[in-house]
This record gives structure tokens, C-alpha cells and sequence, in this order.
């Protein structure tokens, strides 16, 4: 079990390397969840020792509050059209930087963000490397209307990817069902491994219903492994080199 004081320290690790890729004037993809707050964090302090003009698109409304709040420009990600860098974390990191991501329910919008994007760089810490995607659960986000007959057709594309008997989760806040910022459901498939992402990433694409799905394939050029003495282990995308 990872120590939650090594796991804090090698996130924080993690932000500061992503922080010192920003460059002044650059706009912004901010991420979702507890590594990409404390970017958030890190950044807005640097933004403000240095005065760095910055444009930021925030991945949630709960990252929008937190970047304002510290003083970070936020706005619509129309109104600034393509950003040049986008910093997110990741629940799961594969060899080949394709990813599981939606722990925190904003996966569609982070998705969104990360291709909107000329590069995308993860930060994690090393409990996040894996080395074949499918222990996190993988979140698909659906519409609430018809959501059980989705979920059955969710079943039926994972049967027919030997994927059979996984339970398919109907994620909870408390006793309601947990809604996303777009008002949807998620639901989480417990697959204990992912033999073929491609594959199981197009079957859920092709559902009705399915808004969008956890898996980041393709789309992240760099993951930044923080570490609990403060060092970075940074690994790259072969094709990217």
C-alpha cells in the first residue's frame, strides 16, 4: 500500500516539475484532481512571483473555483480557442503513456481539454505506473436517460472482448448517484485488466448513451513520475521522441 506522506511529497515533487515548463504568456489546460490542484497551487504562486500573463481552461468547476480563487485568469475554453499545454494527472499510466482517467468524474471534460491541446503532460506519483491499464476502475460517463439499457449494452461490448462477468458500477455520492458537471451518470467497470484498449475504447464508443469514456489513448506526449525524495522520472512517448 502506497504511504499517503511519500505519495503527497512525490506528487508535489511532480507539480513543480510541471511548473517549470509553463512560459510566460502561454495558455493553459488545468487538470482535475489532487495532483492537479496542487499544480494549480504551484503555478498560481509562480504566476504571482513572477507576474506570468497566463490564459487557463480549467477541466472542472471545481478546478475553475480553486484556480480563481488563487488568482489564476480562467475562461471558457472557446474564448481561447487551442492551448499550448495542458497539465493533468492520471489514475493509471501504461509503458505507453495511454492512461485511465476519471477518478474524479471530469474525464469528459478532461478529454476535451487535453486534445484541444498541443501537448498534454501527465504528473503522477509512482503508484500511478502500471504495467497493463485496468486495475483503476474505468469510468464511462453515460446520459441519464436510458442509462440501464446503456449499461446493458456496456455488458454485451465486454463480453464480446472476453471481458465477461465484470461488474459494471453505478458511481455514488452518499445514497444519490453521482453527477457529473455535464449532469450525467458514471458508470465504473471493474475490469481488473485491459487486454486491448483499442479495442474496448472503440466498442464504447460506438454506444448510444456513452458521453465518453476514461481512457486517454494516444494523447499524452509526457508523464512526469514524481518520487518522495523530490526527484522526477520523466517518460516519453517513443514516437514522440
Amino acid at each position: 500500500m502506497t504511504d499517503p506522506a511519500a505519495a503527497d511529497l512525490s506528487k508535489d515533487a511532480a507539480a513543480r516539475a510541471a511548473v517549470a515548463l509553463v512560459q510566460p504568456g502561454m495558455r493553459l489546460g488545468l487538470g482535475t484532481g489532487s495532483t492537479a490542484a496542487i499544480f494549480v497551487r504551484r503555478l498560481a504562486q509562480r504566476a504571482q512571483d513572477e507576474g506570468l500573463a497566463l490564459r487557463c481552461a480549467a477541466t472542472s468547476k471545481a478546478t475553475a473555483e480553486l484556480a480563481t480563487s488563487l488568482g489564476l485568469a480562467v475562461e471558457d475554453l472557446d474564448q481561447i480557442g487551442w492551448l499550448d499545454l495542458t497539465i493533468d494527472g492520471a489514475d493509471e499510466v501504461d509503458p505507453d503513456l495511454n492512461l485511465i482517467k476519471g477518478g474524479g468524474a471530469a474525464h469528459l471534460r478532461e478529454k476535451i481539454v487535453a486534445t484541444a491541446s498541443d501537448r498534454m503532460v501527465v504528473i503522477a506519483d509512482q503508484g500511478k505506473v502500471v504495467d497493463r491499464l485496468g486495475a483503476f476502475h474505468l469510468p464511462v460517463e453515460v446520459i441519464p436517460f436510458g442509462w440501464q439499457a446503456t449499461r446493458t449494452l456496456i455488458q454485451r461490448a465486454l463480453d464480446r472482448l472476453d471481458l465477461t462477468q465484470r461488474p459494471i458500477l453505478l458511481r455514488k455520492r452518499g445514497d444519490e448517484a453521482l453527477l457529473t458537471d455535464e449532469g450525467n451518470l458514471v458508470l465504473d467497470l471493474a475490469l481488473e485488466a485491459i487486454p486491448d484498449p483499442e479495442a474496448l475504447a472503440d466498442e464504447l464508443s460506438a454506444i448510444a448513451g456513452v458521453v465518453e469514456h476514461g481512457l486517454f489513448l494516444n494523447i499524452c506526449q509526457l508523464a512526469i513520475i514524481g518520487c518522495p525524495d523530490g526527484s522526477v522520472v520523466e517518460l516519453r512517448r517513443e514516437d514522440m521522441e
